[in-house]
């Protein structure tokens, strides 16, 4: 049975907190229970405000104190009551108990839900913002199983009052979307902004499941995330599901490599193997507590204006099979990825790059927002506990290979780079088989589609399987354009 939207009043296009739930209160066949911890009830409170909340309202609850909660919803592992597992733990166990409680015979045509959230707001010191899990346990069709949506936020404001009435604010939007948005979900993340700013809260992490998303990439709505500006940064693993950036870096080493992996080549692996082996070489660096990631940035998904979804799930399709964690971030300068880092760790980080990536940090165009210019870039880049892995570069026009003593930057960047290069940040990754220094990713992608032949040698073991039997970057099409 489809919700019916029989009575409902017509309402613009981005309608109000209290509008949301209203609606959602005047619809007979929506009916759940609120467990809110951390920020008071300030979902439900919205739904009792409206209007109308007896019909929707089966129970609303907070259960602050620890021991309370730990006999309602059992203890974690860790001691913690911020997590994923605890929000997973409330929603089920509340809609079990409405199941229990309520008779299906009685009521033939509901559609329970159970919605729940565990958030810390601002400390006293106001050192940390806070932050939280929201998410919601539903029926679209009382003969259907349950969806779920959650999401992981981290409060930008500075006052606790004000943080509360925002993740209230989010509840509302999250209860109405997925009721009456759950055909569009682009438009379902989209929509947990209404009636609110990006400098109020940041959605870092989304997860949709359940039979009405079984066709909903979590990877898409990351992207999703980042592109409509509510993050900086989303990350997900081998397995294609997303991740918390934060719980993923919590106080590890880190090394990223940053490329454009359209598609992965033999070059992007031999770097991550010899990056790795230097890395984990290092005193300071702990390999069972290293996260490496394969970051790409937004300016590189976008072509025409636009983001080619598909050419990104092409991309992370790869580096999951190499049982990679991908991380899509929208900070073209290092030295804003870096500091992104530094928010989670304090450890041992490094880059590793290409010869030409790292010129680029040495072009000036880059930090003109910046009021201490390049000299602010830096400052920020090397105060962290950092290290460069240079990849080389083979020059075709003059056959030179460049690594970081013969590396030209532009005359006014030359002191900084000599400081740069001789204080032990920079160091050159050697290779052993100098024929792959000619392989890009571009040339790669061009055979593809043209249909030419030879474009398996340059890629890892595997990599051109998967781009066959999955029809990767077109290659379906190649074909029949080469075989026509």
């Amino acid at each position: 049975m489809a919700i019916s939207l029989k009575g409902d009043q017509k309402i613009s296009s981005v309608p109000t907190t209290k509008s949301k739930a209203l609606r959602i209160n005047l619809n007979s066949d929506i009916y759940g229970t609120f467990s809110e911890i951390g920020a008071g009830q300030e979902t439900a409170r919205n739904f009792f405000r409206s209007g109308g909340a007896s019909g929707t309202i089966a129970k609303a609850m907070s259960a602050y104190d620890k021991d309370f909660s730990d006999a309602i919803y059992g203890i974690e592992d860790d001691r913690r009551y911020v997590t994923q597992p605890r929000l997973h733990k409330m929603l089920v166990h509340e809609m079990d108990l409405m199941e229990d409680r309520l008779s299906r015979q009685k009521h033939p045509n509901k559609l329970f839900f159970s919605y729940a959230n565990t958030v810390t707001t601002i400390d006293f010191a106001k050192k940390f913002k806070g932050h939280g899990w929201v998410g919601i346990r539903f029926q679209l069709d009382p003969l259907e199983g349950y969806n779920e949506i959650i999401l992981h936020l981290r409060f930008k404001e500075t006052d606790a009052r004000l943080q509360q009435e925002t993740l209230g604010v989010l509840g509302v939007n999250l209860i109405y979307g997925a009721f009456y948005l759950n055909d569009n979900p682009k438009d379902l993340v989209k929509s947990f902004y209404d009636n609110l700013g990006s400098d109020q809260l940041e959605i870092d992490m989304i997860n949709f499941s359940g039979p009405r998303f079984m066709y909903v990439d979590n990877r898409l709505m990351s992207l999703q995330l980042l592109k409509n500006g509510m993050t900086n940064a989303v990350m997900f693993g081998s397995d294609g599901n997303n991740l918390l950036p934060a719980q993923v870096l919590y106080k590890k080493n880190i090394l990223a490599l940053r490329g454009s992996f359209r598609p992965v080549t033999k070059v992007n692996m031999d770097m991550y193997e010899k990056s790795k082996e230097m890395f984990f070489a290092e005193k300071k660096v702990n390999p069972d507590k290293t996260q490496i990631i394969f970051e790409i940035t937004l300016s590189n998904l976008t072509s025409e204006g636009k983001i080619n979804e598909r050419d990104f799930l092409d991309r992370a399709e790869l580096l999951c099979s190499l049982g990679q964690n991908v991380m899509i971030t929208s900070f073209q300068e290092y030295y804003k990825l870096v500091e992104y880092f530094s928010e989670f760790t304090k450890e041992r980080m490094a880059l590793a790059m290409g010869a030409q990536n790292l010129i680029q940090i040495f072009d000036e165009k880059y930090y003109r927002n910046l009021s201490g210019g390049i000299l602010e870039a830096f400052g920020k880049l090397f105060y962290k506990d950092l290290k460069v892995y240079m990849y080389p570069f083979h020059d075709q026009k003059t056959n030179e290979y460049i690594t970081s003593e013969n590396l030209r930057v532009h005359p006014r960047m030359k002191e900084l780079y000599k400081f740069f290069n001789s204080n032990g940040r920079l160091i050159d990754i050697d290779i052993t088989d100098k024929e792959i220094l000619d392989i890009f990713s571009r040339t790669v992608l061009k055979m593809i589609t043209k249909g030419e032949e030879g474009w398996e040698e340059m890629l890892p073991e595997g990599i051109a399987e998967t781009i066959k039997q999955k029809r990767l970057f077109g290659y379906a099409r190649s074909r029949v354009k080469n075989i026509g």
